[in-house]
């Protein structure tokens, strides 16, 4: 059974963590040169195995006792916060161009920017934190992976003209103020149980 509130609030700290992240930058730069349906397909793919991965160690990390799963979850999301909040604009990454507008050449190179950029990205470790904390891989991973499906979209689609309507420094403080008042409350959660 998927609970609707995880999900929701999975949903919340993932997009906004990733939103200021390369992936929406990435993406848009693939979705203007080739076709966005291609570039869309190889990046979601690319998150699901990220999420998959990500909510398998969450797991494992659910048979520690819950005073020790609550200190971890914690003291990561307060870290997770703190990256968010020291973390420079990041410049736009090259990316190659595939030879020809193909469905496998460009969901090809979609797919392994992705894998390669965000393997062990904090949105990676938060969703393996909330998988964690939460003990409900289902409605984690499906939370994680329709905020970053989200993100990639948008990027694709309308990065640029979203990042000139909302500052991506107030993003940023969102996604980091969720990322605190979690990892306060695990951690008070450590200490009461």
């Amino acid at each position: 059974m998927i609970s609707f509130s995880v999900t929701a609030l999975v949903f919340g700290v993932v997009f906004l963590a990733e939103l200021p992240d390369k992936t929406a930058l990435a993406g848009l730069v693939l979705g203007t040169r080739y076709r966005a349906s291609y570039v869309f397909a190889g990046v979601a793919a690319a998150f699901a195995v990220h999420v998959a991965l990500a909510v398998a160690a969450g797991s494992v990390l659910t048979l520690l006792p819950q005073q020790i799963v609550h200190a971890l979850t914690g003291a990561l999301f307060l870290g997770g916060a703190a990256v968010l909040l020291m973390k420079k604009d990041e410049d736009e990454e090259e990316i190659r161009r595939p030879e020809n507008q193909s469905f496998w050449k460009v969901s090809g190179a979609g797919f392994m920017l992705i894998l390669v950029a965000e393997f062990g990205d904090l949105t990676q470790i938060m969703t393996a934190n909330l998988a964690a904390r939460y003990d409900d891989p289902l409605s984690v991973g499906l939370g994680a992976v329709l905020a970053l499906w989200a993100v990639a979209g948008l990027g694709i689609v309308g990065g640029r003209a979203l990042m000139k309507r909302v500052p991506l420094k107030l993003i940023t403080q969102i996604a980091a103020v969720l990322m605190t008042g979690l990892g306060v409350w695990s951690l008070w959660e450590a200490v009461t149980g």
